[in-house]
């Protein structure tokens, strides 16, 4: 039986694969997806200057959704993110998963984004 533990552990280690090979600039910064049980992040990140550049969560006022633990507040949090990362002049950006699977939420949020203007 795996525990809550272990299955955090073991997304921790893919996440580190792939952050290995996947890094963000400032022409081109980093959009990191993380994921609780209540809630959903996002944020640009310029790994070269280890600076954070714009974020969004359900724990925003603007995404206004009852349920956040949901792909209806992915859907938002994507739309709030891509907003405010063209707000701040980034069009294209690298895609971190966070090592979850892209599917459910981390898929509503990047779709969101997509269609909101981001490109990656």
């Amino acid at each position: 039986m795996i525990t809550k533990a272990d299955k955090n552990s073991v997304r921790k280690k893919r996440h580190a694969r792939v952050r290995a090979k996947l890094s963000g600039t400032e022409a081109r910064p980093r959009l990191n997806v993380f994921r609780s049980s209540k809630h959903i992040y996002a944020q640009l990140i310029d790994d070269l200057s280890g600076v954070t550049l714009a974020s969004a969560s359900t724990l925003d006022k603007e995404v206004g959704v009852e349920s956040k633990g949901n792909t209806d507040a992915a859907v938002k949090v994507g739309e709030l993110i891509a907003k405010r990362a063209i707000e701040k002049g980034y069009k294209t950006v690298v895609f971190d998963r966070g090592g979850y699977l892209f599917h459910g939420r981390v898929k509503a949020l990047a779709d969101s984004a997509r269609e909101n203007g981001l490109e990656f």
